[in-house]
């Protein structure tokens, strides 16, 4: 990527070229600056062509089978002639930087269907296990005419609902029969869901999965709905059988009619823009915090006087925000 052609990239992802676009994404994540400037370039450039697809994220505590849920929702959509793109964000190493990256070998009828594109992100240091660029990737990809966006997500925490402020239907994927039907599932995560679906309704599961259904159903009563015109259903489907997603596709259909036809699905859209901007400006602002000369000759001198307990982390952030 010595000689960088943003026409000859923006022309390939255009005309769906699968090598073209996988560089972009590779550029986009890149921590050089060059590569970031040149992917800025594009996208910008890519932004009339943005927009035009369904967005879903899938959140779940590991275990819920979100990797076999994508694959079975996947294949069902590539097969009726959606062109899908999966996004799947994985878990990177606090100690060494690295990451599994191993969904495509989890999606083996997926990743080989001519109708779909699977691209594994590390996490790197964004909290709560949403990519940093999984919002500039997304815009690639529908520029690239891929008119399902699927974003997986490695867990479930509070930070873990970012997902939510860039799709149009949040999914939070569980499975019955493990101890607590809400499996540590924080508050506000069901609040931002948009749907749940209870995993795994097949063979000797069905009677458990209908009473984890009924349990969650009123606990659903008690969380008052984002949307005066959408309340979150309760469904369950099977990752394993043919078809067995199909309720939850058409859910997220219904979902998305329900939202056009009141406003709240273009104003949506707006304020995923608004924050994500918002976003961009505080890794920014941290970035330039940290190359700042002064502040850097500054923090292991702080640091070690909080580590060592002579100054408060208070008195510290402030002596070194004292510096801007």
């Amino acid at each position: 990527m010595t000689d960088i052609d943003p026409d000859a990239y923006i022309q390939g992802i255009l005309a769906g070229n699968r090598r073209m676009i996988a560089k972009t994404i590779t550029m986009i994540e890149s921590r050089l600056v060059s590569h970031q400037q040149a992917a800025f370039n594009i996208v910008e450039q890519l932004l009339p062509k943005t927009g035009n697809s369904i967005r879903l994220g899938i959140t779940g505590i590991p275990g819920v089978g979100k990797s076999t849920f994508i694959e079975n929702i996947g294949v069902f959509l590539a097969n009726k002639g959606h062109n899908v793109a999966v996004l799947a964000v994985d878990p990177s190493s606090q100690r060494s930087g690295g990451s599994i990256l191993g969904d495509k070998t989890r999606m083996e009828k997926l990743s080989v269907h001519k109708n779909a594109f699977i691209r594994p992100s590390p996490t790197g240091e964004t909290l709560g296990g949403v990519a940093a660029k999984t919002r500039e990737i997304m815009l690639v990809c529908e520029a690239a005419g891929f008119d399902v966006i699927l974003v997986e997500t490695v867990g479930v925490g509070q930070s873990e609902t970012e997902v939510a402020s860039m799709v149009d239907f949040f999914l939070v994927l569980m499975i019955a029969g493990a101890g607590d039907e809400l499996q540590g599932i924080k508050k506000g995560v069901l609040e931002l869901a948009d749907g749940i679906a209870i995993n795994k309704a097949d063979a000797n599961n069905v009677t458990a999965v209908e009473k984890a259904k009924k349990d969650l159903e009123y606990a659903m009563q008690l969380i008052r709905p984002e949307s005066p015109n959408w309340s979150t259903p309760v469904m369950t489907c099977s990752s394993v059988t043919k078809g067995g997603t199909r309720g939850v596709w058409e859910t997220v259909m219904a979902h998305r009619e329900t939202s056009m036809q009141s406003g709240e699905f273009k104003q949506r859209r707006r304020q995923q823009s608004i924050k994500w901007m918002w976003a961009l400006v505080d890794d920014g602002l941290k970035k330039f915090f940290r190359e700042n000369e002064a502040i850097g000759n500054q923090i292991p001198l702080v640091s070690k006087q909080v580590a060592d307990g002579k100054l408060s982390p208070s008195v510290a952030a402030k002596q070194l925000l004292s510096h801007l």
